[in-house]
């Protein structure tokens, strides 16, 4: 997917090392919310850091990180257990028992210079990161991963994994800062003095107010065949619409071949990872394009234009029929949502997605500012009622979904500047996500090299790039 390594000089892991808390707490069990166990697997970011002046040995950084982490995971201590079956429901729960984390040195010829242009996904980056095998038992799973390659220009990077049923994005971040803010490496102008004035919050790693939800909205028997019984639930009922469409179209083409295990469209191995630099200059042209006159009576926030925008070019750029539903979802922090809201410094999953559904007409006729309107609305839908149906549906058996092409969906990272957290010498040049478990998802990004402006990731289908280009970016030229 994107740029081969082929040619690259190999990565050479020289050490391994399991990493516990330094102040052990005793064994306890973390009850998880139905948020936490939908995706549980790794997710990676990959840190770039150029060199500096100052030499650094690969010994003092990697032992400054193991030291580091060992601090962080005493306050941090989910972080250090293991995912767990529970033997009366047979759900996942989080056994906090110190098994640890898993710290990996590695060293490469390469050049962070040679790997060209690092916002672009590059399969290097695979690389970059420790990938532990998986084989079936969560027990053995470790939570937390993290790799630091030194390269040939005596810059590093740091590969981080952790379980999506862990942390969602701001407890990510707010763990890393609390990481980076713990080694000795940081000079006078790093993380730790800023964090003075901005400290990370003390983590509250109970789930206790989403778990009163769930038992307060317990599963009906139909809520797990049909999940168009949870009201008011947009997302989940407009994502059972999307795959009754596509598993129609499927029987409709079952006389030609087609099995009805390609459901709507292609494999995760065919999406190209591409990214978009929005300048400041460029969203504000946006902007005026759509609201013109209106702008200063319309308050509208640069992700809700340019998400009402990405979902029209993307949906024209696929040249669906105008009568198919295509639906835009995106993730919605519901930390300030719930009754009473979640407590500062939760880290847990406390995102769900809401949902604005069209037919592929409708959505091409339909006015970039009617579009921001329906954004704002579908944001003010979630609200402590929707959280609890939304995990209420999510009691149904979980599968896998399939890429669906009329599912626009969006992630809104650019309150977590990832690049600012500095484990070595100031803030990383960049910050890559690796490929996502559900690869058309759009990644925005706050962007290391301009202030307010976003690195926008996203895969699309080989075929729609050209026209996706075309359409995205001409209005904002």
């Amino acid at each position: 997917m994107a740029t081969q390594h082929e040619n690259y000089s190999p990565v050479s892991i020289t050490k391994r090392v399991s990493v516990f808390p330094k102040s052990p707490l005793p064994p306890q069990l973390l009850r998880l919310s139905n948020l936490d166990r939908q995706c549980p697997i790794l997710m990676y970011l990959v840190f770039f850091y150029n060199p500096s002046g100052k030499i650094l040995s690969g010994d003092s950084v990697f032992g400054s990180l193991k030291s580091s982490l060992e601090a962080t995971l005493s306050v941090w201590f989910p972080a250090a257990g293991r995912l767990s079956l529970n033997p009366n429901d047979g759900k996942l729960d989080l056994w906090c028992n110190n098994g640890g984390a898993i710290l990996v040195e590695a060293v490469t010829q390469v050049r962070i210079s040679d790997l060209g242009d690092l916002k672009e996904y590059n399969e290097f980056h695979e690389k970059l990161v420790f990938k532990p095998a998986f084989n079936g038992n969560f027990s053995d799973m470790p939570l937390l991963v993290a790799q630091v390659t030194r390269f040939g220009c005596g810059g590093y990077s740091i590969g981080v994994g952790t379980s999506h049923s862990l942390f969602d994005g701001p407890a990510v971040f707010d763990f890393l800062s609390a990481w980076a803010s713990n080694t000795t490496m940081v000079g006078s102008t790093g993380l730790d003095l800023r964090r003075q004035h901005n400290p990370v919050p003390v983590p509250v790693h109970d789930r206790a107010t989403l778990l009163s939800c769930m038992r307060r909205q317990p599963a009906s028997p139909s809520s797990g065949r049909n999940p168009s019984s949870s009201s008011r639930v947009a997302a989940i009922e407009h994502l059972y619409q999307l795959i009754k469409q596509a598993a129609a179209s499927d029987w409709n083409h079952v006389s030609d071949g087609k099995k009805l295990t390609q459901m709507g469209s292609s494999s995760q191995d065919n999406f190209v990872l591409k990214t978009f630099h929005l300048s400041v200059s460029m969203i504000e042209s946006l902007k005026r394009k759509i609201l013109g006159e209106k702008r200063g009576s319309l308050s509208c926030s640069s992700f809700e234009v340019v998400a009402a925008h990405l979902w029209k070019a993307r949906t024209k750029a696929l040249g669906l029929r105008k009568e198919r539903m295509v639906c835009l979802q995106f993730a919605v922090d519901t930390r300030n949502k719930m009754m009473p809201p979640l407590p500062p410094g939760f880290s847990g999953n406390a995102y769900v997605l809401a949902s604005i559904a069209l037919s592929a007409g409708e959505l091409e006729e339909e006015s970039h500012e009617r579009l921001i309107q329906r954004i704002k609305e579908a944001k003010n839908s979630v609200t402590a009622e929707y959280v609890c149906g939304y995990m209420e549906a999510l009691e149904a058996p979980q599968t896998s979904l399939p890429p669906i092409k009329e599912l626009t969906l969006v992630s809104d990272w650019t309150r977590m500047p990832f690049h600012k957290v500095n484990f070595i010498h100031g803030e990383a040049s960049f910050v890559s996500p690796l490929v996502p478990p559900i690869s058309q998802v759009a990644y925005f990004m706050h962007s290391p090299t301009e202030n307010k402006s976003v690195d926008l990731r996203i895969g699309l289908l080989p075929q729609t790039l050209t026209a996706f280009s075309h359409y995205f970016l001409t209005s904002m030229q």
